[in-house]
């Protein structure tokens, strides 16, 4: 279905996982509530265990439907025995954390397993909802401690903590990531631009390209050849020649085509070397994208995907100027320059956002974490 698509790649598949997320969290609407267990039939598949979902009354409207003799307790706290894991003695956390609401399932030491669910945002209460979801499960089953709201959660009784968020997924839809630049091999300045054609209707003239996530574009004087095209048909004389021959730089045929030695890939495929980056070139380049207060960086190079050395030294001059550098090379391996570069795009936009949270919620921690 992707060539009907009216959107890129990277864009339909994060749109996937956001839907994902929202169907989870429907899931988890209909059948948690403020602080109950999970029945054991869920973690352990323990066909013995019937005992029912606790829902809130929140949720009343679908337990009505419910025949009486099928409807759950009014909500619970009390931890569910037949829920019960072996237990290590500490607290093991998975968080999910949506747009609207927070789901937080917690381990107990003792192997006993609850959910707790607040509201993502509640700036009045709390600044973070994964933290506070933790900090209240251990404040209300930890008799040892208190975790008092305000201070630094007590990491010394947490084993591991899980989380989902859609902080990426939000921040890719309403366009609320970071200033970004992109690098590409010369003469593919207008690529991601172009894209592949897909479209809904392809007979629509008056259809919308998506929007690029990158503010300003710069073309990298660089070339690499994969071998297999320029030696076809050539017999082994010719290839062992041009592989002895050297490019001159300056003449009418430079970078001429074939020549040069026949480097292997990580993908087994040859390639030939034509063209090397100008350092200082590119130098100036990614300063004046910091002039003008980019501080993202997407490298995306023809071919990096088998040869990445280009990406290397490209990558290894920007990530001494910026904080955030996405080589294609890295981030997607893949042939084809237009997803690859898409990829690349999206992780130079979201990465700061989510580095940003992750720092945010570590901030709610003590040196433990």
């Amino acid at each position: 279905e992707q060539r009907r698509m009216p959107i890129s790649p990277v864009a339909y598949n994060l749109l996937l996982v956001s839907l994902l997320v929202v169907l989870e969290s429907c899931y988890s609407a209909y059948h948690f509530t403020d602080a109950f267990v999970l029945p054991a039939q869920h973690l352990t598949r323990n066909s013995n265990c019937h005992r029912p979902i606790v829902v809130s009354r929140t949720h009343r409207t679908r337990i009505s439907k419910m025949s009486p003799e099928k409807r759950p307790a009014s909500s619970d706290s009390t931890p569910n025995s037949s829920a019960v894991l072996a237990g290590d003695g500490k607290f093991h956390f998975a968080i999910d954390r949506g747009g609207t609401f927070t789901d937080v399932h917690c381990i107990l030491p003792d192997g006993t397993q609850i959910v707790t669910k607040l509201l993502s945002e509640d700036p009045a209460n709390y600044p973070d909802a994964p933290t506070e979801g933790i900090r209240r499960l251990l404040d209300q089953h930890d008799n040892e401690r208190s975790y008092p709201r305000g201070t630094k959660v007590d990491t010394s009784q947490i084993g591991s903590i899980r989380m989902g968020t859609t902080v990426a997924t939000n921040a890719l839809l309403e366009r609320k990531g970071e200033r970004m630049g992109l690098l590409i091999t010369k003469g593919f300045q207008d690529l991601l631009s172009i894209g592949n054609q897909s479209r809904q209707d392809i007979f629509d003239l008056t259809c919308r390209a998506p929007g690029l996530l990158y503010e300003d574009v710069a073309e990298v004087d660089e070339r690499i050849m994969l071998a297999g095209f320029c030696d076809e048909n050539k017999s082994a004389a010719t290839i062992e020649a041009q592989e002895k021959e050297e490019q001159v730089e300056g003449s009418d045929e430079y970078p001429k085509a074939g020549v040069g030695p026949r480097i292997t890939g990580v993908t087994g495929e040859k390639v030939i070397v034509m063209r090397q980056p100008n350092l200082d070139s590119v130098r100036a380049q990614l300063e004046a994208f910091a002039a003008k207060g980019i501080k993202s960086v997407a490298i995306v190079l023809a071919h990096a995907y088998t040869y990445d050395a280009h990406e290397q030294m490209v990558g290894e001059l920007a990530r001494s100027m910026f904080t955030e550098v996405a080589l294609s090379s890295e981030v997607m391996a893949m042939v084809k320059l237009v997803p690859r570069g898409h990829t690349a795009c999206a992780a130079a936009y979201l990465t700061p956002k989510i580095t940003t949270y992750l720092s945010s919620f570590r901030s709610g921690f003590d040196e433990g974490l």
